[in-house]
């Protein structure tokens, strides 16, 4: 059968190129299916963005990541996840995304937007949660001048731009956009600043609400986005903010829908249901890295969620063996 492999990995971020190099070591017949491309989400980071995590710790199968700082900032991530995909020389479909996981006595068909039905025994979803942000179910919230993603500060300059959120993303935008002259107003629905977000970038930002080069309100409850306003409550007084642009970083979640089409079990905070090898309730459907968290998006991340891909390969190598006589021997490469 043309397109049949032991597994494809949905997702090319670093816990599911860390299942492909893991499922290359284990020769197994293997494709990474990728929506974007080659560690597309933090693809679409803010331009400058450094991790919180040190190099070491978002390293993936035992590729030293060498670089002058302890923490690597985006462009040196991008570099170094390509360049690991190359020397392992991964097997990958990118830009093409799928749209369904068809299961089926034999395995699985998965069924893309390119109308190329793929074939496998097993899945791996290691989509993360990048993709789907966090409404906030507001009117107006699909205005163009809103948007849940920032990227760097240069449209914003000389502008009234209104920040809604308190995580990371959030404080990062802020003290980018105050240094590239916008002017920053900050709307928090809590009374202080998640504590997720980067602790060396905290006092910067509190320093700057004091002298008033930001401007924060807590305990407000977004109502409304207008073409140049944001409509709030706050302590119960409804107030109305001017914005030329509103950034609404709410967070992230993943998205249940392939899962659940899948025949997967998802439970109220998104959580898919899985042992402790991965897999699903569905035989044969596991999941990898921040998917498998559901809303508790802060749990999983690079440096916990790269440990899935060999617990999942090693489980699934077995399973395969057992049933098709498929050699488990690791080679070399």
């Amino acid at each position: 059968m043309p397109n049949f492999y032991d597994v494809i990995i949905i997702g090319a971020g670093p816990c599911g190129l860390a299942c492909a190099i893991e499922a290359h070591k284990a020769s197994l017949r293997y494709l990474v299916v990728e929506q974007g491309s080659i560690a597309e989400s933090i693809r679409r980071y803010p331009t400058h963005m450094r991790f919180f995590s040190t190099a070491d710790n978002i390293s993936i199968a035992g590729i030293p990541f060498a670089i002058a700082e302890a923490k690597a900032n985006r462009s040196e991530a991008l570099q170094y996840y390509r360049k690991v995909s190359e020397y392992f020389q991964l097997k990958l479909k990118l830009h093409t995304r799928v749209e369904r996981i068809e299961p089926q006595e034999t395995g699985f068909v998965l069924h893309t937007q390119r109308n190329e039905p793929l074939h496998c025994r097993a899945v791996i979803v290691a989509t993360g949660y990048f993709t789907r942000p966090r409404l906030l179910q507001v009117e107006g919230e699909n205005l163009p001048h809103v948007s849940h993603y920032y990227k760097e500060p240069f449209e914003y300059v000389h502008q009234k731009v209104v920040i809604i959120g308190g995580g990371n993303s959030a404080v990062e935008a802020a003290l980018d956009l105050y240094r590239h002259g916008a002017q920053v107003h900050m709307l928090l629905r809590g009374n202080d600043f998640k504590p997720t977000a980067k602790y060396w970038l905290l006092p910067d930002l509190k320093r700057r609400i004091a002298e008033g080069y930001i401007q924060a309100s807590f305990g407000c409850q977004v109502q409304r986005i207008t073409p140049d306003a944001v409509e709030y409550r706050q302590h119960g007084q409804l107030q109305r903010l001017p914005a030329d642009f509103v950034l609404a970083l709410t967070g992230y979640l993943p998205d249940d829908k392939l899962l659940r089409q899948a025949g997967v079990k998802v439970d109220d905070e998104l959580v898919p249901l899985h042992n402790e090898h991965f897999e699903t309730n569905v035989k044969g459907l596991y999941v990898a890295g921040t998917v498998i968290c559901g809303i508790h998006t802060e749990k999983v991340y690079i440096e916990n969620g790269r440990l899935h891909a060999p617990v999942i390969i090693q489980h699934l190598s077995r399973q395969l063996h057992n049933e098709l006589g498929i050699s488990t021997q690791r080679s070399t490469h």
